[in-house]
């Protein structure tokens, strides 16, 4: 009866997943800006519903041509900052009470 060391002293191996410290990421918008996009697209929808009701066909795709613009628009300059962008002040400040004595 030979009993193999190796095999007693080897740990349970547990399957490891990479990137779940990292932000969500679809077609390139990563983060929140996945719910801005779809925000953009479900009011462009909706948008495209009510002026193709309301006026006709042309005026509803204008509406839908302007609501995913303007979405897409908003998305790319908020990127600019971050996925987590403060608002950041400019200028130069000084603190005159900042060390009491």
């Amino acid at each position: 009866m030979s009993t193999d060391s190796n095999s007693d002293s080897r740990y349970v191996e547990y399957p490891l997943f990479k990137g779940l410290q990292k932000p969500l990421e679809f077609m390139g918008v990563q983060g929140r800006y996945i719910y801005w996009a779809a925000g953009a697209i479900g009011g462009a929808i909706i948008g495209f519903i009510v002026a193709y009701c309301l006026i006709g066909f042309f005026a509803g795709l204008i509406t839908l041509v302007l609501a995913l613009g303007t979405g897409a628009a908003l998305i790319f300059i908020k990127r600019r900052k971050g996925l987590h962008s403060k608002k950041s002040d400019k200028g130069v400040f000084i603190y005159a009470y900042s060390k009491r004595v």
